[in-house]
């Protein structure tokens, strides 16, 4: 049975997503693509008598490597092996998407033209002669309808007739003098021979648009001292034809003149007087007053719905987990065996699945915003306002998300497709204090300040960070990521209902997602934690204090002395030796050794900091935020301006473990985890110094 493979290519918001679901009874196989985050989706199915592989490529504007997107997909198509290329276009906006298309035609791939949301279409008057289209192009253009479900088995058909085709039919033809270039430059290729995975004129047409890969390979042959003077020659004529020595506006100058004669002669368009759907939304939700207030209002809910309906099943998820606890340590009784996996990996596992609720009520509102096409809309909004700080208009939605978690808030900074404007949204989200670090803030505020001012000062702790973190942003836009700003073009889709089924697809996908990446190093860290805080191992200390329990009168002396015992224990454990050590470190900020212990504790996870502080002040580890005996504790051994300090340092430093490997996947390298760990502990040892001076000053 033969195996049509296909490259599903289009640019964004054209329906590919929509369209491989509508396929149905599909096996679906989700994974990334190799080196990089993008997301790759495999559908397979049998449809009379072939098997389908259809490989789902990102949405690109054009085969270029202006983002991750467009160079996974350019790499793809010029590197892998398939059968035929399935181009989805927006029949709404069919002169756009054909610029795409023109690209795919000069790789001489055998291609089918999908022409989706045909429904949406004729409601806008757009009607498209298919047949006239597909002998401009000399490709096949079907009609679909992902959301109708229309068209879809002629595109099967026609997929399977293209395949057996024994060659192609295309038809692209550029402008005379590109033409002419063309011609030199693979008439030379062909005397000598050349062998490419594309076509002769594919591989002219990236020459002639200094493509840098391409450069790179023959700039290695010999054959490149004679091909360079034909290159340049071509240079010049275009140069000269056109008035301008960009490259890229030539061809796409080209693009343009095949999109629009093609569209002139199979596309008419009815005129339309009367306000579209579209419009009467957007003349809200874009207004210059009122839209970016609706927006916020949206978030603020999202926000508390993330939190307030996601407390509910995190009650029952904590209850489990501690019956799990309680019930593996009674099944295995005392033992090192009971204590690792209880208190080390259930627990830690425990931690992360804790947070799912939230992570799929905040992605679900993500996904709804993206799908129904308000989240373009949100970005020009605040992309005004960002730019003066080096931002994107796309960088709020990461942002947002890192208040309550910044697992999901790392991953979220995907929708941002020019690297250096990822990179610099992920070295600024660890400033957005998350849900694990509100515990810390409670146990100090509570410590230091009266109960009337405890919600006022928590919220200046979220607020700061969130200003730390813009200001951040713009230092390292005047230092590290130097370079004019990006301008912000972005397509204004259509309001769309979303798809359930797309819908769930995405959700359960991230979750899932989020289960794999943070659950298995949390589960490390916390094994490591567990070891670290347990050993050595002291039998002679243990047994003299099992002497005093067994002689103590009372129950007040036997916790006391079970209390020194833990504290000993931890204090000579090789996390103690790790905090005595750092102790110099964190001196000048006023942090004793058990200070540094429980922010290092923290670097796993946060949630442990103030656990840790129960056991090294000798209270035991079931206390919590809300312990007045620990809240008694830390007030009289810390004095106020090294809880302030610490407070400040717990809001900047480096986020939990899984976070931090979380960080490390999206940016692509171990190397911007370490100088995420180098700025965010010198950020936060500074302005934890100047807080302490500060405090103490005025106290």
């Amino acid at each position: 049975m033969a195996t049509i493979k296909v490259a599903l290519v289009g640019q964004p918001n054209v329906g590919k997503s929509a369209l491989i679901n509508s396929v149905g009874n599909a096996r679906l196989r989700v994974g990334n693509f190799s080196g990089v985050t993008v997301k790759k989706e495999v559908v397979r199915f049998n449809r009379d008598g072939y098997d389908f592989e259809i490989t789902d490529l990102p949405g690109s504007y054009s085969l270029t490597d202006y983002t991750i997107e467009e160079r996974v997909t350019k790499h793809y198509l010029d590197d892998n092996e398939y059968d035929l290329i399935l181009n989805v276009v927006d029949s709404t906006n069919i002169e756009r998407n054909l610029y795409l298309t023109t690209e795919l035609l000069a790789l001489n791939k055998k291609l089918v033209v999908a022409l989706n949301m045909t429904d949406e279409a004729v409601k806008e008057g757009v009607h498209i002669d298919e047949k006239q289209l597909s002998k401009i192009l000399g490709a096949s253009c079907v009609k679909t309808s992902a959301t109708e479900k229309t068209g879809i088995d002629e595109l099967i058909q026609t997929l399977i007739k293209t395949y057996n085709l024994r060659e192609n039919r295309f038809h692209l033809q550029f402008s005379e003098v590109y033409e002419e270039e063309i011609c030199h430059i693979v008439s030379f290729l062909e005397e000598k021979k050349i062998q490419c995975k594309i076509s002769l004129k594919a591989l002219a047409i990236k020459l002639l648009r200094e493509d840098k890969e391409t450069y790179q390979r023959f700039h290695e042959e010999p054959v490149w001292v004679e091909l360079q003077p034909i290159v340049n020659k071509g240079y010049q004529h275009l140069y000269l034809h056109y008035d301008t020595k960009d490259l890229d506006d030539i061809f796409n100058d080209e693009k343009l003149a095949l999109a629009k004669g093609a569209v002139l002669e199979t596309v008419q368009f009815e005129k339309q007087v009367k306000t579209t759907f579209t419009d009467k939304i957007d003349s809200l939700l874009m207004h210059q007053f009122v839209g970016l207030p609706i927006f916020l209002f949206m978030m603020w809910g999202l926000f508390q719905l993330t939190f307030e309906v996601g407390s509910i099943p995190m009650d029952w998820i904590d209850a489990f987990f501690a019956l799990l606890i309680d019930a593996t340590k009674s099944f295995l009784g005392d033992t090192e065996l009971a204590s690792v996996i209880a208190d080390g990996a259930i627990a830690g596992v425990g931690a992360v699945v804790l947070f799912l609720p939230n992570i799929f009520i905040l992605f679900l509102g993500i996904a709804l915003l993206e799908t129904t096409g308000y989240m373009s809309r949100v970005a020009f909004l605040l992309d005004g306002f960002f730019h003066k700080f080096g931002l994107h208009g796309k960088s709020f939605i990461p942002l947002v998300s890192g208040f309550g978690c910044s697992v999901p808030a790392y991953m979220a900074a995907r929708t941002l497709k020019n690297d250096r404007d990822r990179l610099l949204t992920l070295f600024i989200i660890g400033f957005m204090s998350c849900g694990a670090r509100l515990p810390i803030y409670v146990l100090f505020v509570g410590a230091f300040f009266a109960e009337h001012h405890a919600g006022n000062l928590l919220f200046l702790i979220y607020i700061s960070g969130a200003l730390l973190g813009i200001i951040a942003a713009k230092v390292l836009k005047m230092t590290v990521f130097k370079g004019d700003d990006e301008p912000f073009v972005m397509e204004m889709p259509k309001y769309r209902l979303p798809s359930l089924k797309l819908l769930w697809h995405t959700v359960s996908g991230q979750a899932m997602m989020y289960l794999r990446k943070a659950g298995t190093f949390i589960l490390l860290a916390s094994v490591l934690v567990w070891f670290a805080s347990n050993y050595p191992k002291h039998p002679e200390v243990e047994q003299q204090y099992q002497v005093k329990v067994e002689q103590a009168e009372n129950e007040t002396a036997i916790s006391t002395l079970n209390n020194e015992l833990a504290l000993y224990k931890l204090e000579h454990s090789y996390l103690g030796f790790i905090g005595h050590a750092s102790e110099p470190f964190f001196a000048p900020l006023g942090y004793d050794w058990r200070m540094a212990v429980a922010l290092e504790t923290g670097l796993a996870a946060k949630e442990v900091v103030v656990a840790t502080l129960g056991v090294l002040y000798g209270l035991g580890q079931e206390e919590d935020e809300h312990s007045s005996g620990l809240v008694d504790k830390i007030r009289a051994n810390i004095s106020l301006p090294a809880g302030i300090s610490f407070i400040v340092f717990v809001m900047i430093y480096l986020p939990c473990l899984a976070a931090s490997m979380v960080f490390m996947r999206e940016a692509g390298s171990w190397k911007y985890l370490a100088y995420l760990f180098v700025f965010t502990t010198a950020t936060a040892w500074i302005l934890s110094f100047v807080a302490f001076n500060v405090a103490q000053a005025l106290t």
